[in-house]
């Protein structure tokens, strides 16, 4: 049986953009499967737990996870709550490991409080620290392109989450790319950089920036 990839999207997002994500992994020999959530009606806890449910429907001795920006906490938290998942890598992409700028100032505003819903908390907070249980990957993006840029002044970043916002410690490794932060689901180099993880559990070494 193939090994298989769970993707989980991030916030606003429904999954449906992770499609040339998924079918590029599945092109790497992984059979792949979208967990999708509601990142405004219910806090990270809440989602974190319906992820164990659903990976206990996904086939496999291995199954791997793939997160995209608040869809990495996600997961954070799903081994936070439910450490003894069958083996496994993990990849984040764009995700503010150290929280988010971004979030932190929409928090303060109204309108900014009713966009991030039950995930500002997750967003603006720091989680549990990280202990190592799995090998984990982070790429982060580091081409301006996004609405962040015109709330808050960011160091190199992806248009939303600035780059020294992904790293993480206990993390394996940490590449940064050339793309903006909704491109991490859709580039090529992103897609063969994931694959390369999750096979090898580290990055190619041309590229490779370990944090």
């Amino acid at each position: 049986m193939k090994e298989s990839v769970v993707l989980v999207h991030g916030l606003w997002m429904t999954g449906a953009e992770m499609a040339l994500l998924r079918r590029r992994l599945s092109r790497c020999g992984y059979q792949t499967h979208q967990f999708r959530y509601r990142s405004l009606r219910r806090d990270l806890s809440a989602n974190a737990h319906r992820l164990h449910r659903f990976l206990a429907t996904v086939p496999g001795d291995t199954v791997h996870l793939v997160g995209h920006s608040l869809g990495g906490l996600v997961i954070r938290k799903l081994f936070q709550h439910f450490p003894q998942q069958r083996p496994g890598r993990i990849v984040t992409l764009g995700t503010p490991h150290n929280t988010s700028a971004v979030a932190r100032h929409l928090r303060q505003l109204r309108f900014g409080r009713l966009l991030l819903g039950r995930s500002a908390e997750a967003l603006c907070d720091e989680l549990e620290p990280w202990d190592g249980v799995r090998e984990l990957g982070v790429i982060a993006g580091t081409r301006a392109l996004g609405m962040g840029r015109f709330l808050v002044r960011l160091p190199s970043n992806d248009g939303v989450v600035a780059v020294e916002e992904t790293s993480l410690e206990n993390a394996s490794e940490r590449i940064d790319l050339p793309v903006s932060h909704m491109g991490l689901v859709f580039a090529a180099s992103v897609a063969a950089e994931t694959c390369h993880f999750l096979r090898y559990g580290h990055f190619s070494r041309s590229q490779s920036s370990i944090s």
